[in-house]
């Protein structure tokens, strides 16, 4: 562990990609962070065995064994709390988080989300954006209070929908920009350039009227043009 470096836990239910884009940008030295715990509510997760590969401690919980959500995620806090981490990310984490427990990392827990927040909370995102006909769709990380995917939006991607475009290649085509979005914003928080007020989030000091935006120079202002 280095303890000089901003310490994170990561919580993720599936595969991993999004953690494996995490790990990828810390081995090229774009995120300069010291991953202490990868935890998940499903032991086969394909997340755990990425952790376990890059030397991360793992830890696995199953919510069954809990007589209820609360006692769960109590347990699941109380457990990340103990590890050290200072900050904590949502990578494809599938599970609805008591707002008891989370309330005491408000500010200093993010989340990526498959849509355009306020657009589409929930699963499906992909199919609901194509079945509104949408246009454009895209990806958000935003601040995770206690309702779902409700929490103040920090940055987005966002691209055209393309004539041919059905709900697989949809989501093919935006996990890629999801793999930029998510370390982007956790290198904001861990430089202390992104912070929580209490309310709101505020970048480089002032208020974030509007989420960033993702380009391919990075982060930045809200109005650039939609990704190919």
């Amino acid at each position: 562990m280095n303890t000089s470096l901003p310490r994170v836990a990561v919580l993720a239910s599936g595969r991993g990609s999004n953690l494996a884009a995490l790990l990828a940008a810390r081995e090229q030295g774009e995120l300069p962070v010291d991953f202490v715990l990868v935890g998940s509510d499903k032991a086969a997760a394909g997340a755990l065995r990425l952790a376990e590969a890059a030397g991360i401690p793992t830890l696995a919980l199953d919510p069954r064994s809990y007589p209820d959500r609360r006692a769960f995620d109590l347990d699941l806090f109380a457990r990340i709390a103990a590890s050290g981490a200072e900050l904590l990310v949502l990578a494809g984490y599938m599970r609805i988080l008591d707002g008891d427990a989370l309330r005491p990392w408000v500010g200093r827990m993010i989340n990526i989300h498959p849509s355009l927040l306020p657009k589409y909370r929930g699963l499906h995102t992909h199919r609901r954006a194509l079945e509104a006909g949408d246009h454009e769709h895209g990806a958000s990380v935003h601040f995770v209070t206690a309702e779902l995917d409700g929490g103040p939006v920090i940055a987005q991607a966002r691209l055209a929908v393309e004539t041919g475009d059905d709900e697989h290649r949809l989501a093919q085509r935006l996990l890629p920009l999801e793999h930029r979005l998510l370390p982007a914003v956790l290198r904001l928080l861990a430089s202390g350039r992104l912070q929580w007020d209490g309310h709101a989030p505020r970048f480089d000091g002032q208020p974030l009227p509007a989420p960033l935006i993702l380009s391919d120079h990075g982060l930045g202002d809200p109005d650039l043009p939609l990704a190919e």
